[in-house]
Order: C-alpha cells, then sequence, then structure tokens
C-alpha cells in the first residue's frame, strides 16, 4: 500500500500497487485507502508531480479540469482495468493548484464533482479540491502520548469542554479566530478553567458556516473556513503540552447532498444506500452513507483512522448513531427486516468493525457515541455482542435533569423521580453526561435561562444542576458558554457573549465552575470507579418532603469517599441528619451558596462529629445545615475503623 510522501516509481508498478490497494478497497479492507486514493505527491522517471486518483466505479469517463488543465476539456484519467479506481499523473500540477474531477457519468450527465478524498477545498463559496501534501510533522508531545497510553482509559478525568470553532470568538471586526488565535487564548483558557479536554463540533469541510459542520462534504479535510492542516495539528500539540486532550465530532452516518460533492458521485448510488428510502434523510436533508457497502466501510474506517493518525487526536465522538442502528429513526418511508424488525443489521456489523480495527491500532483513544435510544450494549465490548465504544452520551439523564431543574422547586417532590431515575441504570453503559450544543439552540434557550425562578436562584439553579452533574456517576461534557452562566442562546454565527463577564454574578459564577473542575479533577472518588456500584452508595433518593437526594462516591481507597447532599428547594434545611461509613470529623469542602459563588452563606460550616446513631442504612450520622437550592460535598477528615489499603 501507498503510505505517503514523495513516491519514486515508474508507471507500471504504480498500477500494479493500484490494483492491490484496490482490491483491499473493494472487499472492505484497506484501512488507509487516504494514501492511495485523492491527490499524492510523485516522481516518475525524475519528473515530479502529483498523481489524483478517484473511485468511480460505473462512471463513462473521467477527467481532471484545473489550474495545470483546461478548465473545459481537462485531461483524461485511465481506468485501471475493472477497479473503478480512475489515476492519471500530472507533472505540471503544484501544491495550492486547485481541480476537479469531470465525470460522464453512468447515464451520459457530465457533472463537475471535488475529490472526496482531497486533504484541501476552496474557501466558500467555492468549491473545488486543492492540491495538498499530507504534512509529515515532527511531534512533540511524546509525554502527553506515553501518559495516555500508561494510564487506564475509564479510571481517568475526563471533563470535555465543547467548543464551535468558529464562535467561541471574534475579533473586533467580526471576523472569527483563526487556529493560532484560539491557540494563543482558547487553550490557556481552558486550562485556567480545568477542564481535561475540548471537544469541536466538525472541523471537517463543509459548505455553510450556520450548519455547524455536520453536513460534511470532504471528510479528509480540515475545514478551509478554519486553517490548515499544519495549523490544527499544532494545536493539538499544543494542547498536549499543556495536558489538555483534544476530540472532535465525526459523522459517519450521513453526508451533504450538495450536488458537487460526494452525492451520486459517477451517477448511481456509489456512496449511498440504492433505495431511496433509506438512501435519503429526510430529517436532515442530507443523504446516508450505504453501510452494507464494502468501499464505504473502507472509506470510513479509513478516514477515523486519518484523524488519529494526522492530528495525534485523543477520541473521537460518533454523531448520530441511531441514525444507523434503526431502519426507521429517520422520518418517511422504511422496510422492515425480513423478521419485521426495524434494527439496521449492516449499520450494527459496521459499528462493530469499526470499533474492532480502530481500537486495535490505538487501544489508548475514546470513541463516544451519541446514541439517543436505549440500545442495548453501545459500551459492551464488540466480542461481547456489543457495539464496542468505550462511552456512550446519556440523554436519558441529560432530558430528565433538565425537565426536572426547570420546574417550580415548590413541585418538584412530586416528580423526584425525574432526578433519581437514572440510578436505576447508571451502570448499564459507561456514560457521559452532557450538556452540550444541541441543548441551547433552537428556542431550548441557555441553560442558565433554563433554571426557575429570578436571577439569584436561576444561578442557584445552576449550581446545583452543575454539582449534581459533576458528583453523578459518568463522565462530564460543557458546551461553551455555560461555564459563565450566558444567559442567551448559542448563535453559531455570532461569537459568545463575553460582554456577560462585566457583571459580578457571572463572574462568580465562573469562579465557581473553576472551583467545581478542579475539585474534581483533584478527587479521585468522582472518576476513579465511575461505572460499578463500589463507586456508589445511595443513601436517599426518596425524601419527597425536603426534595433531597444524598449519596457518597467512592474511590479505590476505602477513605476516598465523599459524601453529597443535594437540595432541589429554595428552602434551608436545620439539622438535617445524613448517614456516613465511619466515625469521626467530616467537613464541607463544598457549598454552592457561598459568597463568593454568587450565594448567600460567608462563614464555611464547622467540621461535623459523627453521631452514634444510624441513618441511611450507615451506621454513623451527620447532621448539616442544607441551604437553600445548593449542594454540599462533604469530605472525611479524620475518621476510623477503615484501612488504607485500596480496592483491587
Amino acid at each position: 500500500m501507498f503510505k505517503g510522501g514523495t513516491l519514486m516509481c515508474d508507471e507500471r508498478v504504480i498500477d500494479e500497487q493500484l490494483k492491490k490497494d484496490a482490491y483491499l478497497f473493494n472487499s472492505g479492507q484497506h484501512f488507509r485507502c487516504y494514501h492511495a486514493l485523492g491527490c499524492h505527491r510523485e516522481t516518475r522517471e525524475d519528473v515530479k508531480g502529483f498523481r489524483l486518483t478517484t473511485w468511480a466505479p460505473n462512471a463513462q469517463h473521467v477527467s481532471v479540469v484545473s489550474d495545470f488543465t483546461d478548465w473545459e476539456s481537462g485531461q483524461a484519467l485511465k481506468l485501471i482495468e475493472n477497479t473503478g479506481f480512475w489515476t492519471g499523473f500530472f507533472p505540471t500540477a503544484q501544491e495550492n493548484d486547485c481541480y476537479k474531477f469531470k465525470i460522464i457519468q453512468a447515464d451520459g450527465t457530465v457533472k463537475l464533482k471535488s475529490d472526496p478524498f482531497a486533504f484541501a477545498y476552496e474557501v466558500r463559496p467555492k468549491d473545488a479540491s486543492v492540491v495538498k501534501v499530507l504534512p509529515e510533522k515532527t511531534w512533540s508531545d511524546n509525554i502527553w502520548m506515553a501518559n495516555r497510553k500508561r494510564l487506564k482509559i475509564y479510571e481517568r478525568p475526563l471533563n470535555i469542554y465543547e467548543v464551535h470553532l468558529s464562535s467561541w470568538k471574534h475579533h473586533e471586526d467580526g471576523s472569527w479566530y483563526s487556529l493560532k488565535d484560539l491557540q494563543a487564548e482558547l487553550i490557556p483558557y481552558v486550562k485556567e478553567m480545568g477542564y481535561t479536554h475540548i471537544e469541536f463540533m466538525p472541523v471537517m469541510e463543509h459548505p455553510l458556516d450556520r450548519s455547524w459542520g455536520y453536513q460534511i462534504t470532504g471528510f479528509f479535510g480540515f475545514s478551509s473556513k478554519y486553517g490548515t492542516m499544519e495549523d490544527f495539528q499544532d494545536f493539538v500539540e499544543a494542547c498536549h503540552q499543556q495536558n489538555i486532550g483534544v476530540l472532535v465530532d465525526w459523522v459517519p452516518s450521513h453526508f451533504n447532498r450538495n450536488d458537487y460533492a460526494m452525492a451520486y458521485f459517477d451517477g448511481t448510488p456509489q456512496f449511498e444506500y440504492a433505495d431511496p428510502d433509506r438512501a435519503n434523510n429526510n430529517r436532515w436533508g442530507t443523504l446516508n452513507f450505504d453501510l452494507g457497502k464494502p468501499q464505504v466501510h473502507s472509506f470510513l474506517i479509513s478516514n477515523a483512522l486519518f484523524w488519529l493518525d494526522i492530528f495525534h487526536l485523543d477520541g473521537i465522538r460518533v454523531d448520530a448513531v441511531s441514525n444507523m442502528l434503526y431502519l426507521d429513526y429517520d422520518e418517511g418511508p422504511w422496510t422492515p427486516n425480513e423478521d419485521g424488525t426495524n434494527e439496521n443489521r449492516q449499520g450494527v456489523a459496521f459499528i462493530q468493525k469499526m470499533n474492532r480495527v480502530i481500537f486495535n491500532e490505538y487501544s489508548d483513544v475514546l470513541m463516544m457515541a451519541e446514541e439517543s435510544t436505549a440500545y442495548p450494549g453501545v459500551t459492551a465490548p464488540v466480542h461481547e455482542g456489543g457495539l464496542g465504544f468505550n462511552y456512550k452520551w446519556n440523554m436519558g439523564w441529560m432530558n430528565d435533569t433538565l425537565k426536572f431543574f426547570e420546574m417550580d422547586p415548590e413541585f418538584r417532590k412530586y416528580h423526584l423521580e425525574l432526578i433519581t431515575f437514572s440510578f436505576m441504570y447508571v451502570f448499564n453503559e459507561n456514560f457521559i453526561l452532557p450538556f452540550s450544543h444541541d441543548e441551547v439552540v433552537h428556542g431550548k434557550k441557555s441553560l442558565m435561562h433554563k433554571m426557575f425562578g429570578d436571577r439569584y436562584n436561576q444561578f442557584a439553579g445552576l449550581r446545583t444542576i452543575e454539582t449534581f452533574r459533576m458528583t453523578h456517576p459518568g463522565k462530564n461534557l460543557h458546551f461553551m458558554g455555560a461555564e459563565y452562566g450566558q444567559f442567551l442562546e448559542w448563535d453559531a454565527e455570532d461569537q459568545l457573549d463575553w460582554l456577560n463577564l462585566t457583571d459580578p454574578v457571572n463572574i462568580k459564577h465562573k469562579h465557581f465552575m473553576k472551583t467545581l473542575n478542579t475539585l474534581y479533577r483533584n478527587h479521585r472518588s468522582l472518576w476513579e470507579i465511575d461505572h460499578s456500584w463500589d463507586g456508589l452508595v445511595v443513601l436517599e433518593a426518596d425524601d419527597r418532603k425536603h426534595a433531597t437526594l444524598s449519596y457518597i462516591r467512592q474511590g479505590k481507597n476505602p477513605r476516598d469517599f465523599l459524601v453529597i447532599v443535594c437540595n432541589f428547594k429554595p428552602h434551608e434545611h436545620q439539622q438535617y441528619r445524613v448517614g456516613v461509613p465511619y466515625e469521626g470529623i467530616y467537613e464541607v469542602i463544598l457549598n454552592t451558596e457561598m459568597a463568593e459563588f454568587g450565594g448567600k452563606w460567608s462563614v464555611p460550616q464547622p467540621p461535623m462529629k459523627t453521631l452514634n446513631k444510624e441513618a441511611n442504612n450507615q451506621p454513623y450520622a451527620i447532621d448539616v445545615i442544607l441551604p437553600a437550592l445548593s449542594v454540599l460535598i462533604i469530605r472525611p477528615k479524620r475518621i476510623k475503623g477503615v484501612n488504607k489499603r485500596s480496592i483491587n
């Protein structure tokens, strides 16, 4: 297989190699097909140039129209036997030249198409592919990469800051921050705030700014709107040097249907299903990938590995997994399986194959599923019949929690199950708890604005919901702007409302989130045992009178635990009794109602000595003052009757 760089060979040898690549590609087993297809620098008989290769199995004729050929007639490519691969060598091509494929399609229609395997594209509204050499970077993130391999994935803190690249911050003239600007400002900001990872919404080439990037036209191209591949490599490297991981959103279930791109590339259903009901995605106005086609397997798995290979990414969030799992997920007509079910067995098989291949190559990356149903085994290993992801977004928890916090607190006691039901399934999957971009647009209001009551109570509710999220079993994701309590909905065409940070209340909330994030990273009990009952003891989940919830988060060391007490009503509870496992002295390490965070408490609660009384099925108890609409995080200060050995 081609391995990139400048290849020195004659035409015959190259054609033979392309035949081998085509065989692997057509059988669904070419997992680095971006080295064979697309645009690559070559030297043939001491002549330097670029080889262009594309896959168009049903085309009648393919030529290249470009800056280095005639834009009308172009230069013809030759078909490599019956492989579907068309290729040609262009000695006059130069890096940054523009080109398209001129395809006489199966029905005789002539179409100009961008290269599905291109590494770069013109800036909107232009849409040609750009000749681009795949960068060969010498990386300086060895320590980060070594630690990534060394540390156990599930026993690490994971607190993700989700970012839309073009709307985080703008210049005074309204222009977007470049990647270099973001490298200078976003990375220090994320480090200061205590997040562990940045997750970018899609950075692949897409045509419309306000689409957020989920309608992709160029899967192998870093979007020209944002910068260059080299810029993104430098950004990731700089993150790793500051101990920050980088994740990206990826969309393998569907693609943009614009006529100049991948849609019906050779005039026939090529990347999409042949059945129009399966091909057309009515919900998003896109086309669904044919996940039963081996060439699509090669394309998509190669693409996932491309982003991990070239950019040292730490993981991928896979968008719209449900769209790949169900035949009836979309709006419109559908045909059941032969047994009458709605499972897309081709989609399931593809996902399992994808995760198996990726983890064989990168055992230390994160594969995260945005899966909105109760499909079983999303994060179970493939060899056990699961889909093989590391993590699944807990959409049920998110929806129930937001519904609860939008409710008048006086009625919450009647609906406490919204906040406690998650404990019934909390370890069915490895979960991420998301407050994502999807929840702060289209009239849903910002996270702060969702909170019930006046401005004071909204911020009190915001501190409470954030602390509940951070202490609940599962990893964490937080969309930009929520960390300082932005009031307005997110607008993809504008920057975040940074003017909010001229308000003392917002400044205090930002300080609170920084404190909470730091506390999370510093306390192993909040992330070390996130996926089994060994890490959780529910103390009280049915105190409807007070509308409270209390639980213990436990680390591997028996002494490493925190007691969490949540008050979901705007009423203070005096001498509220909480069960604890050991005799001794306990202290509050976080009270969300402290004045420094925007609350009303100026003096911390004194340490609490245990009472020799049982409570919440625990042998001892402490009495606390539970502030209105708050969460207390309590740790043991000096305790008896517990050894210091870790749980194995």
